[in-house]
C-alpha cells in the first residue's frame, strides 16, 4: 500500500507543479519551477517578476486551494456515504450546500454582510450551510433520531427549500446579474482565490481525515448495519452523531471557499473502494488524494478550454464523473457495505 500512496502523493505533486503552467497566459515549466525554488527556499521574488506574480501570486492560492478541496469532498463523501449507509450519498445530501446558497445569494443580491469586503460571499455561504445542518439535525432528532432513512429524506427536503428560497431571493432582488453571479458560484469556483482563504480549508481538512482515519473501525462496522456495529461494541449514536457533525463543518467549510463541487465526492471514493477495498483505513487517504490530484484537473480544464473565460466546475465534474459512475456501477466485483 505504500507503493500507492508514493504513486498518488507524486501525481499530486506533479500535477500542482504542471497546472501552475496553464491559464490565459500559458508559462514554461521552467520559469514555473524557478519561481517555486526561489519562493520555498529563498523566500524572496525570483528573477522575473511576471512569472512570480502569475505563478506565486494568482495561480499558486488557486491551485492548493482545487487539491485540498479536492481531498476535503472525498473525504466527506466517504464519510456521509457511511453516515446514511448509501452508496448514492455525497457531501450536499444533508442540504448544507443550498442553504450555503441561500447565504451567498442573500450577499450577492442584497449586500448582505458587505461590511466584511472579500470575504461576505464566504462567511454569508458559511453562515447557510451551518444553519442548514443545524435544522437537519433538529429536525432528525424531533422525529425519531439520526437513522441513516431519515437522514437522507430530510436532507433532500430540507434542499428543496433552501433552493426555493435562494431562487425567491434572487427573484427580488434588486441586482440585475445576480442570477448569473448566484448560477455561477452554485457549480463550483475557485476564481480569486487567496493565500488567506488557505487555511480554513486545510484545517477542516486535515482534522476531519484524522479523525476518520482514528475511528476507522467504528466506521467499517458502521457500514454493515447499526445491529452489527453495537454488538461489536460501537456507540452506534454517538459515531453517528460525529460523523454528522464532522461532515456538516468540514462541507460547510469547503463550500464557502469553493461554490458547490458535484460529483467529487459522490464518485472518488467509489474508485477508491474498488481500488483498495471498503476498509476505512486505506480507502480514505486515497480517496483524498485522488480527489485531491482530480480537481487540480478539472479546474485547469475550467480554466483553459474556453480562456479567458472559465467554465464552472460543476460541469466538467459531471461531464467526466458520469461516465466514470456508470462504468463502477458495471464492475461485478464492486461492492458497497456488503453489496453489490
Amino acid at each position: 500500500m505504500g507503493a500507492l500512496y508514493t504513486c498518488l502523493g507524486a501525481a499530486l505533486v506533479v500535477s500542482v507543479v504542471l497546472s501552475l503552467g496553464f491559464g490565459s497566459e500559458s508559462l514554461q515549466p521552467a520559469g514555473v519551477v524557478e519561481v517555486l525554488r526561489e519562493r520555498l527556499l529563498h523566500a524572496r521574488p525570483g528573477p522575473d517578476d511576471v512569472y512570480d506574480t502569475i505563478v506565486w501570486d494568482l495561480r499558486a492560492p488557486r491551485v492548493l486551494l482545487a487539491a485540498v478541496v479536492g481531498a476535503g469532498l472525498a473525504v466527506a463523501g466517504a464519510a456521509m456515504q457511511t453516515l446514511v449507509r448509501n452508496p448514492l450519498a455525497d457531501p450536499y445530501l444533508l442540504g448544507v450546500s443550498a442553504g450555503a446558497g441561500v447565504g451567498a445569494t442573500a450577499v450577492i443580491a442584497f449586500g448582505v454582510l458587505g461590511s466584511l469586503g472579500a470575504w461576505a460571499l464566504s462567511a454569508g455561504a458559511l453562515v447557510g450551510a451551518l444553519t442548514a445542518a443545524v435544522l437537519v439535525f433538529g429536525i432528525s432528532i424531533a422525529q425519531g433520531g439520526l437513522t441513516p432513512l431519515r437522514l437522507v429524506l430530510t436532507g433532500v427536503v430540507m434542499s428543496s427549500a433552501f433552493s426555493s428560497i435562494s431562487s425567491f431571493l434572487v427573484f427580488v432582488g434588486n441586482e440585475p446579474r445576480a442570477t448569473e453571479s448566484v448560477l455561477f458560484w452554485l457549480l463550483g469556483s475557485l476564481a480569486g482565490a487567496t493565500w488567506a482563504q488557505l487555511l480554513p480549508p486545510v484545517v477542516a481538512v486535515v482534522l476531519a481525515t484524522a479523525a476518520a482515519l482514528a475511528l476507522h473501525g467504528w466506521l467499517d462496522a458502521l457500514t454493515t448495519g447499526d445491529d452489527t456495529a453495537a454488538a461489536v461494541g460501537v456507540p452506534v449514536r454517538a459515531v453517528r452523531v460525529g460523523l454528522f457533525v464532522l461532515t456538516s463543518v468540514l462541507v460547510g467549510i469547503l463550500v464557502a471557499v469553493s461554490g458547490g463541487i458535484g460529483f467529487v465526492g459522490l464518485v472518488v471514493p467509489h474508485l477508491a473502494r474498488l481500488v483498495v477495498g471498503a476498509g476505512h483505513r486505506v480507502m480514505v487517504p486515497v480517496a483524498a488524494l485522488a480527489g485531491a490530484v482530480f480537481l487540480v484537473w478539472v479546474d485547469v480544464v475550467a480554466r483553459t478550454v474556453v480562456s479567458p473565460q472559465e467554465i464552472p466546475l460543476s460541469v466538467v465534474t459531471g461531464l467526466v464523473g458520469a461516465p466514470v459512475f456508470l462504468l463502477l456501477l458495471g464492475r461485478r466485483r464492486y461492492r458497497f457495505g456488503g453489496e453489490a
